[in-house]
């Protein structure tokens, strides 16, 4: 840890003399990229395409640094993707109540500067959508109807056989 600046000092001057004990300890002797320029850049960068390159060096989703409305938007475009997926109507009909929830919720929240205004979900669309990504029912097998046991003769339909 270094030593705190003496009083009366001034900053460039104190972090002058911290560099200059640096270089006579040798901590700036054998770094990569010694005696090399500093990359450049082929073009200028916008701030947009820098943190769309941060995020893939971090491994992120670009889709994350979207603002609240556009990321809504962007989401209600997915549904149709996701909605076939989905194992029920019912679940279904959950995931849409739950994305227009929070619609609704970004509604009544302030703007803070230029967003973009998602729109609801059309539930029965997305419904739609799922039935008719459903196989169709299969038809069922018939069931062959168990063998019946050979009808008994009743008591009063027997016969009497003829005695001689």
């Amino acid at each position: 840890m270094t030593e705190r600046k003496p009083p009366g000092m001034a900053f460039e001057t104190w972090i002058d003399h911290q560099i200059a004990q640096a270089q006579e300890r040798g901590a700036f002797e054998g770094l990569g990229g010694a005696g090399r320029p500093l990359p450049r850049l082929d073009k200028e960068q916008t701030s947009y395409e820098w943190a769309l390159e941060w995020a893939r060096r971090q491994q992120a989703d670009p889709r994350d640094l979207l603002p609240p409305g556009m990321a809504l938007r962007r989401e209600r475009e997915d549904l149709a993707l996701r909605v076939p997926r989905l194992p029920s109507e019912a679940a279904v009909r959950a995931t849409v109540a739950e994305f227009n929830a929070r619609v609704e919720q970004h509604w009544r929240r302030p703007a803070d500067g230029p967003d973009a205004v998602p729109g609801l979900a059309d539930e029965d669309a997305l419904v739609r959508l799922w039935h008719a990504t459903r196989p169709p029912p299969s038809q069922p097998e018939p069931v062959a109807a168990p063998p019946s046991a050979p009808a008994r003769a009743r008591w009063w339909r027997r016969r009497r056989s003829p005695r001689a």
